[in-house]
């Protein structure tokens, strides 16, 4: 074969590969979710002459092609595998992955989010808690890179500055530094979030801060399932999945959990989530934006109000035995001007339990 046809040849099974993979694209029927990544998967743009006069069909036709592409997650593999082994690049879709223990690269520290979540929270302080509540408390979850990054070559932000950021903006609120308690161990090794068998330190921590103890006695369960966290999906690549595992007590088995959103009641841990899209969500039912836990185990008729992300999910039952009841609040989910008609702040304490992860994206805070 001549220099001539051999290029024709090339040419020709490279056209015919793009064409097959694009009608693949066209006629395959499109999905709606992503299970490994945890996110919805563009659709095809609205064909309109605006919308190719302004440039934003094909810029959403890019979107729906990469996210609809044919074998995109054997692909998604491939690629992984030549960033990591072949090219030897250190992460792949800004996730590492160190001795099994997959991270998010987590950086630079941005302040104006920083500031823009103390504001918030000052807001908040202004509108309820000024008056007629007890201790506030205000504590930051580190995540993984703290404890992964700098000792492994990866850039990190200034967590120390980040905390200073935001307890110098909010002097009405007592800082627990719970970092001394945790380690990377504490943590699941393919999803974001710590693990809530390991984190009683913190929690002990927290509730002495607020001037509670915790006494109770706790059994570890196994809650069957292997669990494949987020970061697994994002890296691509063949991790061995983590345990859920959940403790149990007096006050967390005896304790009501009440959604306002829904008007559902349930127990601690919700079974039926550990089949869905994200088994995290096991703990609390998941995301909500009012839930009250009651415990009628309690000794003392005392409340405790919660601003918390996900994380607050898995620690709170570890408080549950403190308090006759806790309201849990993700202004995520709620403005802060609607909390007036679902929450009483009077004689209650407050705690500001919040992910650094959150904190330098505040934007998703309301």
């Amino acid at each position: 074969m001549n220099k001539k046809s051999y290029s024709i040849y090339v040419v020709g099974v490279i056209s015919a590969l793009m064409l097959i993979l694009s009608m693949g694209c066209l006629f395959t029927p499109q999905k709606e979710f992503s299970e490994s990544e945890r996110r919805k998967l563009a659709k095809f743009p609205e064909f309109s002459m605006e919308m190719i006069q302004s440039g934003k069909f094909m810029d959403d036709f890019e979107n729906y092609s990469l996210d609809q592409f044919p074998l995109r997650e054997s692909f998604r593999r491939v690629k992984a595998f030549a960033q990591y082994d072949l090219f030897r690049l250190k992460d792949n879709n800004g996730i590492y992955v160190e001795d099994g223990i997959a991270a998010k690269l987590v950086y630079p520290l941005n302040e104006n989010s920083v500031l823009d979540a103390a504001g918030k929270f000052e807001n908040i302080y202004d509108e309820y808690l000024a008056d007629d509540v007890n201790k506030i408390i205000v504590s930051i979850v580190p995540d993984k890179n703290y404890f992964l990054g700098k000792e492994n070559g990866y850039p990190t932000m200034d967590y120390k500055r980040m905390g200073a950021l935001l307890t110098g903006k909010m002097p009405f609120a007592e800082y627990c530094d719970i970092t001394d308690t945790l380690s990377v161990d504490d943590y699941y090794c393919t999803d974001t979030h710590w693990r809530q068998e390991k984190i009683l330190p913190a929690a002990k921590k927290l509730a002495d801060s607020l001037g509670v103890e915790l006494t109770e006695s706790y059994t570890v369960n196994d809650a069957g399932i292997d669990f494949y966290g987020v970061y697994y999906g994002q890296s691509a690549l063949p991790l061995r999945p983590d345990r859920i595992q959940y403790v149990t007590g007096d006050s967390i088995s005896g304790a009501v959990v009440y959604n306002v959103e829904t008007g559902l009641t349930g127990s601690i841990y919700d079974f039926d989530k550990l089949q869905s899209k994200d088994p995290y969500e096991f703990f609390l039912s998941g995301a909500a934006a009012v839930q009250t836990i009651e415990n009628p185990l309690a000794d003392d008729e005392r409340e405790l109000v919660v601003f918390r992300d996900s994380f607050g999910s898995s620690l709170i039952p570890w408080l549950v035995e403190g308090y006759s009841k806790i309201t849990l609040v993700d202004t995520r989910y709620i403005a802060p001007a609607l909390l007036g008609d679902y929450v009483n702040f009077t004689d209650c304490d407050v705690l500001f339990l919040y992910s650094t992860l959150v904190l330098n994206e505040s934007k998703v805070l309301r």
